[in-house]
């Protein structure tokens, strides 16, 4: 009987477990949805009304009181998120992490995005300005009067939710923009093989970036005359962290076609931006925005007001990074007279001095904190970033220059979105973002489509590729390309019109844009995507984001399989890429056998002429050689190729193919067997979302999604990059699936990988991952007849003192 009694007693844990998890744990950390707030500040009522994803679709009667309400409903659900970043872009990582944050403060601090940010609050025009303090005041007065419906997270944290300014929320718009600024990769890398390599044999290694619209762009960037170049100049690979200091950098996806291409006979808008989605719930934050004038659904950063992506009754749209070349680094030459100067020419000038002070974490410190100061130094460029770097006839430093600092004006067209009635008035608008790089492709109600480049790039005499050498006092800044020089089109012949962080300018765009481009793989398979049918209809375009062609692989995957098949320690690896259709789905063994060998094989064209360091930071970033490595696949010859360690031998292509694909089975054998055959893509390649505050242990799984098989490459529209150096491991892919039909009032179909609540334990934190991962179509309302329909709670928010 003992053992009936001890299953008794089990059963019964294992039902009060159950209640804890299912009906206790999400209460804990939940907030209020229905009945009504009296919130002072508000000037009407305004209703917030959810449906079953948890999703607020908000009605005002006025502008003011619609970003009121949007501020409080984004802190009802994301303030902790909105908190973790906005302390990561201040520098602020050491109150909660400790010491082990110090680098990445300085560097945060270094940068300056608060100081932008404050700089854009002085200048914004007061009709912007209002609108961007009703955002934080509807932020604050959540912080304020729900101080009992505070997530969980920020006691677990044991911290509490700084108030809001209107500088706060421009510095999560400054952050992005610094994110999407990735040229600051390719000057490193850049500098990097010069210091290496040399001079010509860098010129064999500069990236391929070719527009594959233009017949005539070759790709080929010239290189610099060695005068202008910062020649016998040590590497600082402490350059690299503030490459990597980007977590909101974009890739992605999106392209409208026009009303002739559309089975609906409307104009359809797609995007999938491609972010970092880990951290549970997701970067985006999805609403619906309505008051008079407006009527928009879709996704926009917490912390900035408005609609990011997405469409309101005129338009829609969705952004992809340009990588126009906002950055600069400059190579500075320190006085050898007075070490707190720099030369311009004969000129020395002080330094400028920034002091900041950093509070990190300490328990044995008096209050459990200790202060550090830092001194940020400046040129009249911007701040070092770099150590003293001893070169042969003087110290030098590198500084950065970022443009928005100096490009900023009154107007940053981000809410014009919400009220332009057509294309042309959105292009218009999007002309106005100075702040970010991206490529915006949009539809509107008129039948019309088009695209649209933002961001203000300089001009520039010099630089570009590599770090600018400081001379004298000339300014290779000699101005701005025009907004309306840009980039961008409307209502092109061929019916549709994308882009996928490609390259878009032509080879006869006058004036130097960028040097940092993604490949040409993805544009090329949505070519053929958009070929294939003569008419598209809304679920071939939901799917063509879940596209797993590799355009890459079909040029290279013959020529690997080719030289494997002939030998016979590789043949049987040989026969699965012979055997493949070039497709990176999850049940497969080709695109497993076909990266994992490519990886190896790009390595060892490498590594014996960078050493393991460096090799790692030129294949980290993978636009800066994929091109030019296929190029050379393609012609059977490079002068990589061969191994520069082995005395008396020339290595060919074929012998690489070979002692990568060794390597590659070594690898895949110590994890999943001997036998290829049975082999997956997914056993590997996997995505796994994590809790901001458990993501490591034991606990790790119950609050995150552990590993999710998933298809894709990163050279895939159905994108799923991981690192270079941390196969396979997920670690961008689409943070949003959007399709939009223009004829379709009642609904869009949308999904994120995770859900609208940042709250551990919360019903919607993670409900939306299942749609997401299996591509199953769900539906965000539009006409007030479906959000009336699909509601499932309304709360009022109502003035705390009503005229």
């Amino acid at each position: 009987m003992k053992w009936i009694r001890r299953v008794s007693v089990l059963v019964a844990l294992l039902v009060v477990c159950c209640a804890i998890v299912f009906f206790f744990l999400p209460r804990c950390n939940d907030y209020q949805v229905d009945g009504q707030l009296n919130l002072a500040g508000l000037g009407r009522p305004v209703t917030v009304t959810r449906d079953d994803s948890g999703m607020a679709y908000i009605r005002a009667r006025n502008i003011e009181d619609l970003f009121f309400a949007q501020g409080f409903v984004t802190a009802q659900d994301r303030l902790f998120q909105m908190q973790m970043t906005r302390m990561y872009y201040e520098g602020r990582m050491c109150e909660l992490a400790g010491p082990q944050a110090t680098d990445l403060d300085v560097r945060m601090r270094t940068i300056g995005i608060s100081r932008m940010a404050k700089k854009q609050a002085r200048i914004l025009n007061p009709v912007l300005r209002k609108q961007f303090q009703r955002y934080v005041d509807g932020i604050n007065a959540f912080i304020k009067e729900c101080p009992e419906d505070l997530a969980l997270e920020f006691r677990l944290a044991g911290i509490s939710p700084d108030s809001w300014q209107v500088e706060d929320s421009l510095g999560m718009l400054f952050y992005m923009g610094y994110s999407t600024a990735a040229n600051l990769t390719t000057e490193i890398i850049s500098q990097m093989l010069l210091d290496t390599l040399g001079y010509e044999k860098t010129a064999m290694l500069l990236p391929l970036n070719i527009n594959v619209d233009d017949p005539d762009d070759k790709g080929f960037i010239a290189m610099p005359p060695r005068e202008h170049l910062g020649l016998s100049l040590p590497f600082d690979p402490g350059l690299w962290a503030f490459a990597g200091d980007r977590t909101l950098r974009v890739g992605s996806n999106n392209w409208a076609i026009a009303p002739a291409k559309s089975m609906t006979g409307y104009t359809v808008l797609c995007g999938d931006p491609h972010l970092d989605p880990r951290m549970l719930p997701g970067v985006w934050y999805p609403a619906g925005l309505i008051c008079p004038g407006i009527r928009a659904v879709g996704v926009q950063i917490p912390g900035i007001p408005g609609m990011g992506v997405g469409r309101t009754e005129h338009i829609a749209l969705s952004a992809t990074n340009n990588y126009g070349d906002m950055v600069d680094l400059y190579i500075e030459t320190v006085d050898p007279e007075n070490p707190d100067h720099y030369l311009q020419g004969s000129t020395s000038i002080a330094f400028g001095h920034i002091k900041e002070q950093l509070k990190i974490k300490d328990k044995s410190a008096p209050g459990g904190f200790r202060t550090q100061d830092i001194d940020i130094r400046t040129t009249s460029r911007g701040p070092v970033v770099s150590k003293i770097l001893k070169g042969l006839d003087s110290s030098r430093v590198f500084t950065l220059r970022f443009a928005p600092v100096e490009s900023m004006t009154p107007d940053i067209g981000l809410l014009g979105v919400l009220t332009a009635k057509n294309a042309q008035d959105l292009s218009l608008a999007i002309q106005d973002m100075a702040v970010a790089c991206f490529n915006w492709v949009f539809a509107d109600s008129s039948g019309n489509i088009g695209h649209q480049a933002s961001g203000r790039i300089p001009v520039r005499s010099t630089g570009g590729t590599f770090p600018v050498v400081v001379k004298d006092g000339t300014d290779n800044w000699q101005g701005w390309i025009a907004p309306d020089q840009m980039p961008g089109q409307i209502n092109p012949e061929k019916n549709w019109v994308g882009t996928c962080n490609n390259k878009t300018v032509d080879s006869g765009f006058p004036y130097y844009y960028s040097s940092y481009f993604a490949p040409s793989f993805r544009y090329e398979r949505l070519k053929e995507l958009m070929a294939e049918k003569a008419e598209q209809t809304l679920l071939d375009m939901w799917q063509y984001q879940r596209d797993t062609g590799n355009a890459m692989a079909r040029r290279i995957a013959p020529v690997m399989a080719q030289t494997l098949l002939e030998d016979p320690t590789t043949k049987d690896l040989g026969q699965i890429l012979a055997d493949w259709d070039f497709k990176d789905d999850p049940d497969k063994a080709g695109p497993l056998v076909f990266q994992t060998i490519y990886r190896h094989f790009a390595k060892a064209v490498f590594e014996d002429d960078l050493g393991p360091q460096k090799v790692m930071i030129l294949l980290n970033s993978w636009y800066y050689w994929q091109e030019r490595l296929l190029e050379s696949v393609v012609a059977g010859r490079s002068p990589f190729f061969d191994d520069i360690r082995t005395a008396g031998k020339t290595e060919t292509m074929a012998d690489l193919f070979v002692r990568a694909a060794h390597a590659a089975r070594k690898q895949l054998s110590a994890t999943l067997g001997d036998d290829p055959a049975k082999w997956r893509w997914g056993d590997l390649h996997t995505l796994e979302l994590v809790n901001p505050l458990v993501r490591k242990g034991r606990l790790k799984n119950l609050v995150g999604t552990g590993p999710m098989p998933m298809g894709g490459s990163g050279e895939t529209l159905y994108r799923g990059w991981y690192d270079f150096d941390a196969p396979y491991a997920v670690t961008h892919c689409a943070s949003l699936r959007l399709v939009v039909d223009m004829g379709d009032d009642e609904k869009l179909m949308a999904v994120l990988p995770g859900g609208v609540a940042g709250r551990t334990f919360h019903p919607h934190q993670k409900d939306m991952i299942a749609d997401f991962m299996d591509g199953s179509v769900r539906y965000w309302w539009f006409s007030d007849d479906a959000i009336k329909t699909h509601a499932k709670s309304t709360l009022t928010l109502a003035p705390a003192n009503p005229n």
